[in-house]
């Protein structure tokens, strides 16, 4: 409670800051809207023109739930990566699930061209897409719980991560070789990663897995910051290492594969939130990183959402890009000032 108390500050101007970037980001886009009558439909008024109403709800708002969604899981699962693995350029995709969803979609959009007898064209819809990715990472990540149960050393699970991710890779690569130009556009359109294609549906699904993931993330709380100073210390305090271990990579592959499945590989915040806030908290106690993160991570999304998306104009910057361009240079700035790393 004591540690709530000191930062309750920094969380108040959080939560404002998230407020003012989720009502700029339904505000932008390629349609002028007041932000006066954007409040007004959001708090149920009445608006002047009845397809604002319609663009804020069926459009926007989703876009940016998806943003606040997404934001939170990679910044969390990046957290525990780097606590896990304790090496601050792990990230949430370290244990090969992107790659996963990757391979699966990558399955599904060229896969349809080279093998017309088991892929069908009329599937490749958004829910088809979501479902094979979904179904990659999956599969990954239960490849990674069964090798976790067999490998005592952590840092030996962290290289197999990476082998499965360059196993999945050099899949996907070879299917690029040989597809088609227009199939080969698709797939690298959605690897650029997106944040406006969910529906309510769809976007319901995400709110429930990542919802678990955080659950367990909180779980594991008192093991992330055991973990921190070691594995004997941690199993020294009664920290059982084998399931902590499964309970972590469980969370990360709910966390990074939804989103992954649904929007996309989304790059740069899983790996920079959690260093950010920790320059910024002066903190490595996983009782205020996990909520702070989890706020930061929808903030940062949220914001390049804002930027990509060209106020103003029908074009829309791929959000990898903007997550990369904008928020590395914060980064390099932040560490500089404080002359330190805090993990």
């Amino acid at each position: 409670m004591n540690s709530f108390q000191t930062y309750r500050w920094h969380f108040l101007v959080l939560i404002i800051a998230l407020v003012c970037s989720f009502l700029l980001n339904i505000s932008l886009g390629s349609v002028g809207i007041p932000l006066s009558e954007t409040l007004s439909s959001v708090f149920g008024d009445s608006v002047q023109n009845s397809s604002w109403d319609y663009i804020i709800w069926n459009y926007r708002i989703p876009k940016a739930l998806t943003a606040i969604l997404a934001g939170s899981a990679l910044a969390l699962s990046g957290l525990l990566m780097q606590t896990l693995f304790r090496n601050p350029l792990a990230g949430p995709f370290v244990l090969g699930i992107s790659s996963g969803a990757s391979l699966g979609a990558a399955l599904l959009i060229m896969g349809s061209g080279l093998f017309t007898g088991l892929f069908s064209f009329t599937l490749l819809n958004d829910v088809a897409l979501a479902v094979a990715a979904s179904l990659g990472s999956f599969l990954v990540l239960l490849a990674v719980v069964v090798v976790a149960s067999r490998v005592k050393d952590t840092m030996a699970l962290l290289i197999i991560g990476l082998m499965f991710g360059s196993v999945t890779g050099a899949l996907v690569s070879v299917l690029s070789y040989f597809t088609k130009a227009e199939k080969l556009q698709q797939f690298v359109y959605w690897s650029f990663g997106s944040v406006g294609n969910l529906s309510w549906p769809q976007l319901t699904l995400l709110l429930g897995i990542v919802l678990v993931g955080i659950i367990l993330s909180i779980l594991s709380i008192k093991s992330l910051n055991t973990l921190l100073l070691g594995e004997n210390y941690a199993q020294s305090l009664g920290i059982h290492l084998k399931k902590s271990r499964y309970l972590i990579i469980i969370a990360t592959g709910l966390l990074a594969g939804s989103v992954t499945a649904l929007a996309g590989p989304i790059a740069f915040v899983g790996l920079a939130v959690p260093h950010l806030t920790r320059q910024i908290f002066h903190t490595t106690d996983h009782r205020i990183l996990v909520p702070a993160v989890l706020v930061y991570g929808a903030i940062l999304l949220l914001l390049c959402d804002t930027i990509a998306q060209l106020p103003q104009s029908e074009n829309v910057l791929p959000i990898n890009a903007i997550t990369s361009i904008f928020g590395a240079p914060v980064v390099i700035w932040l560490l500089l000032r404080k002359k330190r790393m805090v993990f």
